[in-house]
């Protein structure tokens, strides 16, 4: 099938948040009389709340009691001390346009809350751009499940095998996989290529992708707007 869609993750990928979210569990998880390290809650970046706590808490939840607290802790702490320092990743907003100047749909599929993802997207200077969106609240599980990526698909009315997704954890990719999209990563959230791994191809940020999207697995699009020559980007650095 022809590509029409790109499905795009916000943390991390057009937002250099992840850090920030790390320093905001362990702050939640310390007022709420538990002690975790930094280097225990950075990997689990990319999940949501349903999936973190339990991972680095098993005997909480997210659901009630105390790991409600944490996670309702938790977006305080990233809303009021973290999220005003936030900054878009590389290209994010370059890259935005030249998808929609491709006559790409795009939505965004996001495990944060909608409050949340608002302020994400601010940050990231795509607020304008981006008007179709699934958060928390439109999956039952959040990523590595593919609740939001099948949400994503139906909210802009597209077929799996019509869209390419962007992310910027394993968590992205293994949601896309399973829900029948190809996942093109990028490095900027602070994962390896080893960690990527099932990628279709894997950048640097949005920047390097939209400086070779005429090389990447985006280039579909372009070759049906009959892109002319002098604007063909350069060969990139993809990998995967």
């Amino acid at each position: 099938m022809a590509l029409r869609g790109v499905i795009l993750d916000v943390d991390g990928t057009l937002v250099l948040s992840n850090d920030a979210h790390t320093h905001a569990w362990v702050e939640a998880f310390r007022e709420c009389g538990r002690e975790v390290s930094y280097a225990r809650v950075r990997p689990l970046i990319g999940m949501g709340s349903d999936k973190l706590i339990p991972t680095v808490a098993p005997d909480l939840s997210s659901d009630d009691g105390l790991g409600k607290r944490i996670a309702e802790a938790h977006d305080h702490i990233f809303l009021d001390r973290y999220a005003p320092h936030l900054q878009p990743a590389p290209g994010a907003r370059e890259l935005v346009e030249r998808l929609h100047a491709a006559g790409l749909k795009t939505v965004v599929a996001s495990s944060a809350k909608r409050d949340e993802l608002a302020t994400l997207l601010k940050a990231a200077r795509v607020d304008d751009l981006l008007r179709e969106a699934t958060t928390s609240s439109d999956a039952k599980q959040s990523k590595p499940d593919p609740d939001v990526v099948s949400a994503a698909l139906k909210r802009i009315g597209l077929r799996a095998d019509e869209c390419r997704m962007i992310g910027d954890t394993p968590y992205d990719v293994e949601a896309g996989a399973r829900a029948g999209v190809p996942v093109i990563a990028v490095r900027c959230g602070g994962w390896t290529d080893v960690g990527l791994a099932g990628a279709v191809a894997i950048y640097d940020d949005p920047a390097d992708l939209a400086a070779h999207l005429a090389e990447s697995p985006l280039s579909e699009a372009l070759r049906h707007r009959h892109q002319p020559a002098d604007d063909v980007p350069t060969m990139g650095t993809a990998a995967g």
